[in-house]
């Protein structure tokens, strides 16, 4: 897996990417401790509504970054995201109300937005062939991952030296290398796109290629299964160790921690395991062990703290993160599948906002289930949840699910380049290839093998 670190401009990319999201891990564990010295018992509800912010930022403004992607230079997109992550960071230690901690999310997240879509699409124009990307994939998982386990740590340590406003400066320390590390590396010319829509066209295309690919349409759904149970690690956690089990803020670090540890060793095994099993072979069995999971979670929560169901609680918190590595990691492998190289960009933008779409409606749930009904009742809403998303994706998701698909184009001339090699059929001209969704493209084939286009 190490050795698309050779890669010179992929090594700079996703070291920026790591400094970026240790950082991101310090402002985590900084924010719950905010959260709650500002609004106690009722810091669940605070956070639930800052990260719903958030989810909105994304849904927002994905779409458009990802349409405009190939008009502004990536490097000047993602470096200024960084700069402007860096500025809310300084700015949230001096926050007192929280309305000023929900204009600041926004800031913040808005300029993710920006950066995270740019960096998902540039990724497999450095690394092309598929073992590569895949192994590029798991390394991101790993980033991922290695933040979770390592940022709460390290502010674990911070915080025994001094208070948590300091984990900030972390966090703008971290945006700030980021920032410098893109501005040192070339990056390749992406694609050249034939420039025949607005950025509005280019980003509702992004949406209907989800709606119109089915194992797009189960990507979806699998994400919402994973948002679910996230919402209740990244919401919650701050409330059940401080209020129900009565531990220390560095207890925090610990639980966030564990969903780290969870994620990080699936996120090792997977480029070997992802060589003998297809991506829907384990995506789905790990999305319906998420609700089996939260049903533990609201079993533990209705019951007194001890010792064990502390222990309980990490073991919990691991198997969610090990679940949800699992879901996530194969999804650029999926998309890239789906999708023409030339609309990557928006691909991978429609994937961010709609999947944060996910998230805008767990994350409420999860803070404002917690303040009014109790952890235990959170759990088995977001189990359901999770349960009615994974076996969604099952129905969505074809079992068999070849690449190349024989269709029919019904409406091009003859002559059109795309249909060499083509043979004439009952309503068209026959032929079978690797099979997107684009402009000779516009549905996904029916039992009849009919793919609708339009001639050009």
């Amino acid at each position: 897996m190490l050795s698309v670190l050779r890669n010179r401009t992929y090594r700079r990319l996703f070291t920026a990417q790591a400094v970026a999201l240790v950082g991101t891990g310090l402002a985590t564990v900084a924010l719950s401790l905010l959260a709650y010295d500002i609004a106690g018992n009722d810091a669940s509800a605070v956070l639930g509504t800052a990260l719903a912010i958030k989810m909105t930022a994304y849904v927002a403004i994905a779409p458009f970054v990802g349409a405009v992607a190939d008009r502004i230079p990536r490097r000047t997109l993602m470096a200024t995201a960084d700069l402007l992550r860096a500025a809310v960071a300084a700015a949230l230690p001096f926050v007192t109300e929280v309305w000023e901690v929900y204009l600041l999310i926004f800031l913040l997240q808005a300029a993710s937005a920006t950066f995270t879509p740019v960096f998902q699409a540039t990724v497999p124009e450095v690394l092309p062939a598929e073992r590569d990307y895949t192994r590029a994939l798991s390394m991101s998982r790993l980033a991922y991952d290695l933040e979770s386990l390592f940022s709460p740590a390290l502010a674990a340590a911070l915080l025994t030296l001094v208070s948590y406003d300091w984990l900030f400066a972390g966090t703008t320390a971290g945006f700030a290398a980021s920032a410098a590390l893109v501005l040192a590396t070339v990056l390749p010319r992406p694609v050249p796109v034939e420039r025949t829509a607005g950025a509005c066209a280019k980003a509702a295309f992004g949406v209907r290629l989800f709606r119109a690919t089915p194992r797009l349409r189960a990507l979806l759904a699998l994400d919402l299964a994973v948002a679910a149970a996230g919402a209740i690690v990244f919401v919650d956690t701050v409330v059940l160790v401080r209020d129900h089990f009565g531990r220390p803020a560095g207890a925090v670090s610990l639980a966030l921690g564990a969903y780290g540890a969870g994620s990080l060793v699936t996120a090792l095994l997977l480029p070997r395991l992802l060589r003998r099993v297809p991506d829907r072979a384990l995506m789905l069995p790990a999305a319906f062990a998420l609700p089996v999971v939260l049903a533990a979670v609201a079993v533990l929560t209705s019951t007194s703290p001890g010792t064990w169901s502390w222990t309980a609680v990490l073991l919990l918190w691991a198997s969610i993160g090990a679940a949800c590595s699992a879901v996530l990691t194969p999804g650029g492998r999926v998309i890239r599948r789906s999708t023409a190289d030339a609309d990557l960009p928006a691909a991978f933008a429609a994937q961010f906002s709609l999947s944060h779409s996910c998230w805008l409606l767990t994350y409420p749930l999860a803070g404002w289930l917690a303040a009014g009904a109790g952890l235990a009742v959170t759990a088995l809403t977001l189990g359901a949840v999770s349960l009615t998303a994974a076996a969604a994706a099952a129905a969505l998701w074809p079992a068999r699910d070849p690449s190349r698909l024989e269709h029919v184009h019904p409406d091009l001339p003859p002559d059109h380049p795309h249909l060499a090699g083509a043979r004439p059929a009952a309503g068209g001209w026959r032929h079978g290839h690797h099979y997107v969704i684009d402009r000779y493209h516009h549905q996904w084939p029916s039992s009849g093998l009919t793919a609708v286009s339009r001639g050009r």
